[in-house]
């Protein structure tokens, strides 16, 4: 099993070699990057090359490890006790498994994204060393053990939102993904708009980059957000000239809210647009 990239997904050199190379040692896949860079597509793209199935996990800040292996429903049990129901005497009835416990049972080898692991709480990745480790945990309430019959490639995502552990890192294969340089952007326009017009995507670009080297800005407008805004220029018929003539007093590129995403930037361009005015008088 080699990935190699997909039609659907442009991938670097030195991603595919990050992910073949955590496949071959049989470690978890550790991705960061900007918000933005295709981190979580990645893992629907390397399932889909591979011919696999994925099971997703996405964390959030209430989530804990315990729920990737199972949880039980005490309540649900104590009422049907009340209640006389027959399944009570069966305590497996009220495990619920968890996505580790469902990528572990699966027949097959499956792909298994734990994504944004940073939003969690800074214990919970430490809480998971043993499981992705050894491929196993135990479930207290039945007596028994959980082995993996197919070790599953494990993809982690984080957005570097918070340190995580060293014990955790280095039971990870890391890799970073840099901001597409502009030929392999390009490239990743054409994977969404084989048709687009060249000079409108050139013209778009140069706004684009100029935007991301603008000092100060809270959040830089990313990939995916150049590839929403390429589509509302095309679905709005924008033509080229409109952004190859801006004036260059205007800061504020057309349909700028689906590159900008808050307040403070818009202002901030607003000022400099209005600076540049008054210097050009």
């Amino acid at each position: 099993m080699k990935f190699t990239g997909t039609d659907n997904y442009v991938a670097t050199d030195d991603l595919q070699m990050a992910v073949n190379a955590a496949v071959t040692l049989q470690r978890p896949l550790l991705i960061k990057g900007e918000p933005g860079t295709g981190k979580t597509l990645l893992a629907e793209e390397v399932a889909g090359s591979l011919g696999l199935k994925l099971i997703q996990w996405h964390i959030k800040s209430t989530t804990k490890a315990q729920q990737g292996l199972y949880e039980y429903d005490a309540v649900s049990r104590l009422r049907d006790s009340q209640l006389g129901v027959d399944r009570v005497h069966d305590i497996a009835n009220y495990i619920k498994r968890g996505k580790l416990w469902e990528a572990f049972a699966s027949d097959e080898r499956v792909v298994l994204l734990i994504d944004e692991i940073d939003k969690a709480d800074i214990e919970f990745p430490n809480d998971l060393l043993v499981e992705l480790d050894r491929m196993e945990f135990f479930v207290y309430e039945t007596g028994e053990t959980v082995r993996a019959r197919h070790r599953p490639i494990v993809i982690i995502t984080s957005n570097n939102e918070k340190e995580l552990p060293d014990a955790f890192l280095r039971r990870c294969f890391f890799h970073y993904i840099s901001f597409p340089d502009r030929d392999t952007m390009h490239r990743i326009v054409d994977v969404h708009y084989p048709g687009i017009k060249q000079q409108l995507v050139k013209e778009a670009m140069d706004i684009f980059f100029q935007l991301r080297e603008v000092p100060g800005l809270k959040k830089k407008p990313s990939t995916s957000e150049l590839i929403d805004w390429l589509k509302l220029l095309m679905a709005d018929d924008i033509p080229e000239e409109v952004l190859k003539n801006r004036d260059s007093t205007s800061a504020i590129p057309p349909l700028y809210g689906a590159l900008l995403k808050n307040e403070q930037d818009v202002h901030m361009l607003e000022r400099l647009a209005f600076m540049a005015r008054r210097e050009n008088r």
